[in-house]
C-alpha cells in the first residue's frame, strides 16, 4: 500500500514539474521615444502596457525596456550589445521613425536595420520586427522607398513582423499628445490590443 501511494506520488510530481519548473521568459524591446514612453506618465508607456496585458492572459515574461528617445536605426546599432548585453529569449524591434523624420535615407536605415537584425540572429534570439511609415511631408518617392524597408527585411531575414506600429493611432489628434507625434496612454492601449496578436503568435512558435 506505501508503494502504491508512493508510485502517485511520483507520478504526479513528474506530470506537474514541468509547469512548475517554467521559467520566465524575458523579452528586449529596442526601440525610440516610441517604446520608451516619452511624455508618458509612469506605467502607461508600450512596454508596461504590454508586458501587463500578456501577464493577465497568462504568459509567463518580462520585457525590458531598450526604448531611447530620439533614437535613430544608427544609435540602435550603436548600442546593441547593451540592449541585449543580459541576453533574451526575444527581441521586439521599433526602430526607424526618426530616420524618416530626419529624412535620413532609406539605403542608411535599411543598411543599419540589416546589421542590428543580422547581430541579434547571430545570438539566436527570435525578432519581432514592427513596421513603420514615413510622413506624408516627405513625399511619395521618399516614402515608398522607406515604407518598403520593413517587409522586405521581414521576408528577407524570416523575422515575425508587425505592418505598423502605429497603426489606428498615428494622425488621431484623440490617441497622441499635443505633439501629434507621440501616443497619449489611450493611443499606447490602441498599439498594444493591435499588437498582441502578433506579439503572442510570435511567443508560442
Amino acid at each position: 500500500m506505501k508503494f502504491n501511494v508512493l508510485a502517485l506520488f511520483f507520478a504526479v510530481f513528474c506530470v506537474t514539474s514541468p509547469v512548475q519548473a517554467e521559467e520566465t521568459r524575458r523579452i528586449v524591446a529596442i526601440g525610440d521615444s516610441l517604446t520608451a514612453g516619452y511624455g508618458l506618465p509612469t506605467g502607461e508607456d508600450f512596454v508596461t502596457q504590454l508586458e501587463a496585458t500578456l501577464q493577465a492572459k497568462g504568459y509567463k515574461v518580462e520585457i525590458e525596456n531598450a526604448g531611447v528617445s530620439g533614437d535613430t536605426t544608427a544609435g540602435g546599432l550603436q548600442r546593441l550589445d547593451w540592449a541585449i548585453g543580459n541576453g533574451a529569449d526575444f527581441v521586439i524591434l521599433e526602430l526607424g521613425a526618426n530616420d524618416a523624420l530626419r529624412g535620413i535615407e532609406p539605403a542608411e536605415t535599411r543598411r543599419n536595420l540589416s546589421q542590428i537584425i543580422e547581430v541579434i540572429q547571430q545570438r539566436d534570439i527570435p525578432i519581432l520586427l514592427a513596421g513603420m511609415k514615413a510622413p506624408p511631408n516627405m513625399g511619395s518617392e521618399y516614402a515608398n522607398a522607406f515604407d518598403q524597408i520593413f517587409p522586405d527585411l521581414a521576408s528577407q531575414y524570416k523575422t515575425g513582423y508587425y505592418p505598423f506600429f502605429l497603426d489606428g493611432v498615428a494622425a488621431d489628434p484623440a490617441l497622441n499628445q499635443d505633439d501629434y507625434i507621440h501616443p497619449n496612454a489611450e493611443g499606447v492601449k490602441v498599439i498594444v490590443g493591435n499588437i498582441l496578436p502578433y506579439v503572442t503568435e510570435f511567443i508560442e512558435q
